[in-house]
């Protein structure tokens, strides 16, 4: 065991798998055999590889695809708290890459019950990143709110909301995505392309207005937030009222003053404090009174609900193949988006 495998993007946005040599296991890192990884279409499909094939530089690194997988601890270095060869874990971000040998920094791995899938697992990079939009929003029981985009971080996020007891409804377009949705639990859902949605969501919101909006797409979402502030609790003086965060890449312009009132808008990054901070990706955690909910801790959070069947994530995934065929999956998900969801790629060693 001295190669693995790895999925890359060539700086003209040609996808391959390449054999290299494992990376030297790094201080507080751990060797992981992967058994599934997730692909993410919006940031690997439709960011990454699109926009390598949009604006193609032969000069350019190869790039390694992937920050989702699951598998088991064979090989531990130097502080690793609570982890040990032969445990079962979920691993996201610097090192989770598309590969069937994974070194990944410790607080960034996660221990995983029996009773989550390795497939199940690969989906806590991405719930991570749907926890934190929700922990922005900070949702209140018997609140109304929107999630606008279903795929898997959307999906997840209305969830999240459900959980905390507020009443969600989702905006989608497409119609495996609301299929998909419902059988995650999710029973009020708008197809903005057959309803009409801000109407529609007017009367589920009736007679408050929402109280939160999460915006989990990408692209032009000018209109959107425009339909969405219009659909804003208001105050007796008319200014609207409430929370709009942006988990998605989406970009609004949007006024100030009297033109959006009062309402607070909030952009979530990742999945938490700590990732892509390399102290503490190496081991120096944050103190917990001043950062609460790092990137750790709401991991271990998704996986737990995930064990207790309080997060559901099998529904989503439309599609499994080997990493040898990464390359052809990867051009199907850019081609017709609308055909997949959650794509595992399982590894073989």
């Amino acid at each position: 065991m001295n190669n693995r495998q790895v999925a890359v993007i060539t700086g003209t946005g040609e996808v391959q798998v390449q054999e290299e040599k494992i990376p030297k296991l790094k201080r507080n890192h751990v060797l992981i055999k992967v058994d599934s990884t997730l692909i993410s279409p919006g940031t690997e499909i439709m960011v990454a590889l699109k926009g390598r094939r949009e604006n193609p530089d032969r000069r350019a690194k190869d790039l390694p695809l992937g920050y989702s997988a699951a598998g088991t601890v064979i090989e531990v270095n130097g502080k690793c708290p609570g982890l040990e060869p032969g445990m079962r874990v979920a691993a996201m971000g610097t090192g989770a890459h598309h590969c069937n040998y994974a070194c990944v920094p410790a607080r960034l791995v996660v221990p995983i019950s029996d009773k989550v899938s390795f497939e199940d697992a690969a989906y806590a990079c991405l719930s991570a990143t749907a926890l934190q939009s929700v922990r922005r929003t900070v949702p209140q029981l018997g609140e109304f709110g929107a999630v606008l985009g279903l795929g898997i971080v959307g999906n997840l996020a209305a969830q999240f909301y459900k959980a905390s007891g507020a009443r969600v409804i989702g905006w989608e377009g497409l119609t495996k995505r609301i299929s998909i949705a419902r059988k995650c639990g999710l029973k009020e859902i708008a197809n903005f392309r057959t309803t009409d949605a801000a109407e529609r969501t007017r009367k589920f919101a009736a007679p408050y207005g929402l109280d939160f909006a999460n915006f989990a797409f990408g692209g032009n979402a000018d209109k959107a937030f425009n339909e969405i502030l219009d659909l804003m609790k208001k105050s007796p003086d008319t200014h609207q009222m409430g929370r709009i965060v942006l988990v998605g890449g989406c970009h609004i312009s949007m006024g100030g003053g009297a033109h959006s009132g009062n309402v607070d808008v909030l952009a979530s990054s990742r999945t938490g404090a700590g990732y892509r901070d390399p102290a503490y990706e190496a081991g120096t955690d944050y103190p917990n009174a001043l950062v609460q909910f790092t990137t750790k801790r709401n991991l271990e959070e998704v996986v737990a609900l995930m064990a207790e069947n309080r997060l559901v994530v099998k529904p989503m995934t439309t599609h499994r193949c080997p990493l040898s065929e990464v390359v052809n999956m990867a051009d199907q998900i850019l081609e017709n988006p609308g055909e997949s969801l959650g794509v595992i790629l399982k590894m073989s060693h």
